[in-house]
Order: C-alpha cells, then sequence, then structure tokens
C-alpha cells in the first residue's frame, strides 16, 4: 500500500480544538500517523501543502439531489462533482424526492446510482412516513437494514401527533435517528419571510419565529414521551434556543443544525424581492442570525449543513411569493463558513467541529477528525483566497445561490477521500 504524507499543512483538528502546522500520513485509505513540524517520517508520495489548511472533509447532512424524478436539477454526478470541489467528502441526502425514498426498492435504487456516480462519499436518508404524507410511518427496519442512516420527512412537518409518537418509539426500539423540521405547518403555511418591519414594508407573506420555537417544543414533549434519537435540521431563530438547552440539560438524545444561509445572510438581504434569496425556513432577523452563531460557538448547535436544495431557473423566475424555496450550497458552504472565521466570530476548529466531527458522530461515522485508524477523507484549503463567485461556474446543474456575484474568501485546493484525491484545482 502506497504511503502519502502531508508536509507542511496548518492541521485543523476540531477533536481536540488545535490549528497548528505539522504533517499527516495516509496509508490504505485511513490515517496512520500524524506528528508535529519536526520528525516526519518517510512516505512513497510527499504532498507538501506549503502552509495551506488540512482539515476532516466536510460531512453534509440534508443534501438534496434531485434522484429520481427531477435529474434535471441535480443529479448524483453533478453533486458529487460540486461536493467534490467544496470540500465535502460525505453527503448525507435527504428523501424528498418524486416519488419520496420511502420503501427499500427505492433506497437500493438510489444507494446504487450514488456509489456509481458520486466520487465521494454518499448516505442516504429514508423518508419517516409513507410518501411523506404524515399519515402512516413507512418500514423503518427493513429501510435501515437496506442501508438508510436517517429517516425524515423533510419539511413537510407531521401534524398528527400520534403518528409521530409511533414513529419515535419504533425508531428508538431500533436505534434509528429520526430527523424533524421544527416549524408549526399551520402558522408557517404560506410564507416567505419573516414576520417584522421589513416584511411589512415589503407586503411578503410572513410567519412569526415562535412558529419554529413551537414545533420544537411539541417535538420535545414527544422525545420525553419516546425516548427516541433526535436532530432538528434548522434551528434558526434565538427563540428556540431556550427550548433546546432545556432538552439537552435535561439529558434527551437531542442535536441541533442550522444552515449556512442562515448563519451568513438575514432577511434585509431579501432586499429588492431577489428569489435566490428565498430559502426554507425564511432569513431571519440579525439579532437570530447572531444567536445562532453565538449557539455555535457555546456548542448548543451541533451542526451547519449546506440544505443544498437545487431549483431550475422556472421555478426561480417567478414574483417572490410564488418563487420555489431553496439555495444550491454544495461549493458555497466552506467560503461561506470561512465569512464566520474572518470575522473573528467562530475560528476554524470550531467550524470543522460543527461541520466535520458532529455529523459524522450524529450518525455514527468514523470520519471527521484527524486521528489515527479515522478515514482519510481531507480537504486542503486556501482560507484567505479571495474571489468573486460566477453561478455559471458552480458545478451543480441548478445555479440558484444567493452569493452570486459575492466577494469570498478561501478556496478548495484538494479533496481526498479515503486518501485518493476527488477534486484539485486548476
Amino acid at each position: 500500500m502506497t504511503k502519502t504524507l502531508f508536509t507542511n499543512a496548518r492541521l485543523i483538528d476540531p477533536e481536540a480544538g488545535t490549528d497548528g502546522l505539522g504533517w499527516l500520513l495516509v496509508e490504505g485509505g485511513r490515517i496512520t500517523a500524524m506528528g508535529g513540524e519536526a520528525d516526519a517520517p518517510g512516505a512513497d508520495e510527499r504532498l507538501d501543502c506549503a502552509g495551506q489548511c488540512l482539515a476532516p472533509g466536510i460531512v453534509d447532512i440534508g443534501v438534496k439531489v434531485c434522484e429520481p424524478g427531477e435529474r434535471h436539477k441535480e443529479s448524483y454526478r453533478s453533486a458529487g462533482l460540486a461536493a467534490a470541489a467544496g470540500g465535502v467528502t460525505t453527503m448525507a441526502t435527504r428523501p424528498d424526492t418524486l416519488p419520496a425514498i420511502d420503501s427499500p426498492e427505492v433506497l437500493e435504487f438510489v444507494a446504487r446510482r450514488a456509489n456509481e456516480a458520486a466520487p465521494v462519499n454518499v448516505l442516504v436518508m429514508a423518508a419517516l412516513t409513507k410518501g411523506r404524507d404524515g399519515r402512516e410511518m413507512t418500514e423503518i427496519g427493513f429501510l435501515m437494514d437496506a442501508g438508510a442512516v436517517a429517516f425524515t420527512d423533510c419539511d413537510h412537518v407531521v401534524s398528527d401527533n400520534k403518528v409521530l409518537s409511533r414513529a419515535l418509539t419504533y425508531a428508538r426500539s431500533l436505534g434509528a435517528l429520526v430527523i424533524c423540521h421544527p416549524q408549526d405547518p399551520g402558522l408557517s403555511a404560506g410564507a416567505a419571510a419573516t414576520s417584522g418591519k421589513f416584511a411589512s414594508l415589503r407586503g411578503l407573506p410572513a410567519v412569526s419565529p415562535m412558529a419554529e420555537r413551537m414545533g420544537l417544543d411539541r417535538d420535545i414533549a414527544l422525545l420525553e414521551m419516546t425516548g427516541a434519537k433526535y436532530h432538528a435540521d434548522q434551528i434558526t431563530t434565538a427563540r428556540a434556543l431556550p427550548a433546546l438547552e432545556r432538552a439537552k440539560r435535561n439529558g434527551l438524545d437531542i442535536t441541533a443544525g442550522t444552515s449556512i444561509h442562515h448563519l451568513t445572510l438575514n432577511e434585509l438581504d431579501v432586499s429588492d424581492y431577489r428569489t435566490f434569496f428565498k430559502v426554507k425556513p425564511p432569513l431571519r432577523s440579525e439579532e437570530d442570525r447572531q444567536a445562532v452563531i453565538e449557539a455555535l460557538r457555546s456548542g448548543l448547535i451541533d451542526i451547519i449543513s449546506s440544505m443544498h436544495t437545487p431549483q431550475d431557473e422556472e421555478s426561480k423566475r417567478l414574483p417572490f411569493e410564488e418563487a420555489a424555496s431553496g439555495a444550491v450550497a454544495l461549493e458555497t458552504l466552506l467560503p461561506a463558513a470561512l465569512r464566520l472565521y474572518h470575522a473573528e466570530a467562530l475560528d476554524l476548529p470550531t467550524l470543522f467541529r460543527a461541520m466535520s466531527l458532529n455529523p459524522a458522530k450524529r450518525l455514527g461515522l468514523a470520519a471527521g477528525r484527524l486521528a489515527v485508524g479515522a478515514p482519510a477523507d481531507l480537504v486542503l484549503f486556501d482560507p484567505h483566497k479571495p474571489f468573486v463567485l460566477d453561478r455559471f461556474a458552480l458545478r451543480s446543474k441548478s445555479k440558484n445561490t444567493p452569493f452570486d456575484g459575492a466577494r469570498l474568501q478561501g478556496k478548495v485546493l484538494a479533496t481526498f477521500v479515503a486518501g485518493i484525491p476527488v477534486y484539485e484545482a486548476d
């Protein structure tokens, strides 16, 4: 087996919380040794990182790939190439496809397509209820046998408490992870913005931040009743944080994520009704954004996700209220996250704790860390490289990014899966 030595690297270790120069040895697809600047061992191949950052590859929970049903928006091939170019080495994909991934047969088809087409690791999540309709739970045991890593109806909130409690109870008996979208479906129906002065001035149908708090409170009550493993996909408001803190303090098996768009943008970015900024839940106030950043810093919120949601031009070139929600983010996740680093809001080990280590731990993966024995899924990047984003240069089939034309800092230089390069910058 070939030994590859990464030298002169700025090692970002989210598990140890360190950021310093050193070397890292890879053999057989795994990290076999690492150390400080001195005493680097011999190797068959040496890669001089020139002082740039070497970190665990990003583990992205909640990526939408539009196979089956809407392959024109995104395929596993295009999503895999975009992920590799963005430093994402593992994608956990959502089941909100056409049809929904709610049976072992569909899941096995999707997993086979992903493994054939994508250059990065792909894990598939399955629907929690059949057709994501919230009426009858799926065959969780059979879907786990087929390879499902988690169960979610995505933004279709299960409003029937009896159905959700039964699904959580059954998931607990099998040790399955359930991912929910904390939102009151009645209050949030038809909303295009967060309620407040800005939404009123723009005449946009809005939803109160309390809808997220109410949805999370309901889920936590059912979690207390069932004892299941639960992950809230997006916590985006300050009002939801006290409930999350209490649930964790009470020992419930709960983690929470947030999206890169809610961390780096706010409701004012919608300004002149730009539909690329229409996401779900809608962008929040600056006070909410700062509260979520602080929750990440403290560890109350565990995970940062891209919530990659491709939409074609036809669904976005509409009046703001009618336009589809969502944005592509596989390639923009890292440079957007580095906005927080350059603003001195979060350091690099904290960022990669939320983008690599914590999502890997929640899915039961050995990835997401720089440690002997861990998979050599790595990203080499220059955190200071400036560029202006051109959405037409993105590898995703859909180009609906809110960062089009934005000045960003941070470029991926190379991405490695099991020690093998799957992306190298020009």
